[in-house]
């Protein structure tokens, strides 16, 4: 074969490809939708907006039949338990997301070198303040779901542990991102109050 015939024959190979048709399917399940959320090494504000999506998508999704479960269910009270636990760790995974993002408006100190770029600054605080309060939201929602689950007792599934373990620090007051999301809140608030002090003077 020549070279010239071998160019020509693999042209008309490449043409053709576009006419078969691809096989795609649509994500409608909060499984399919959770496997998108991946952590990343360094989280800039694109990739956390990212796995918000995601997450906040596979919120909005239905759970997949439980042959699909992330977890081996057995029986209705492993289901209600998996679906309960499954929700309250996607809040929490929100939590922490919501709060990596206000981190990085965050400013935790009004330097006095900073004072020509005030409004640039309080702005940087509005956006960190209102990343935190979504925060806040998805942390009560978290707290709800896992009261749901409190009075099923004695079901460990085996693929899923680190969601009991979370599970069990909200119960036990030993998980509290109430907490951490005030000190925050507070914090924003004294940083915005020593910026909004600042005048032609201190710099």
């Amino acid at each position: 074969m020549t070279r010239r015939s071998f160019l020509c024959l693999s042209l008309a190979v490449l043409m053709l490809v576009p006419l078969v048709p691809a096989r795609g399917y649509r994500l409608i399940y909060r499984e399919q939708l959770y496997r998108l959320y991946h952590r990343h090494f360094y989280n800039y504000p694109e990739r956390i907006a990212e796995n918000v999506y995601w997450l906040e998508q596979a919120l909005r999704s239905d759970f997949a039949n439980p042959l699909y479960a992330l977890a081996r269910v057995s029986n209705d009270r492993e289901w209600e338990w998996y679906r309960y636990l499954f929700t309250m760790h996607i809040n929490l995974a929100l939590v922490d997301l919501y709060l990596q993002w206000g981190g990085q408006y965050m400013k935790f100190e009004a330097y006095f070198y900073n004072a020509p770029w005030q409004r640039e600054n309080l702005r940087s605080l509005d956006r960190a303040e209102e990343l935190f309060r979504y925060a806040r939201v998805y942390w009560e929602e978290a707290q709800v779901w896992s009261r749901e689950a409190a009075p099923i007792r004695f079901i460990h599934l085996d693929r899923i542990q680190h969601w009991e373990d979370q599970h069990h620090r909200i119960r036990t007051g030993a998980l509290d991102y109430g907490r951490i999301i005030d000190a925050h809140l507070d914090r924003v608030a004294e940083v915005r109050a020593a910026f909004e002090a600042m005048d032609e003077s201190t710099y």
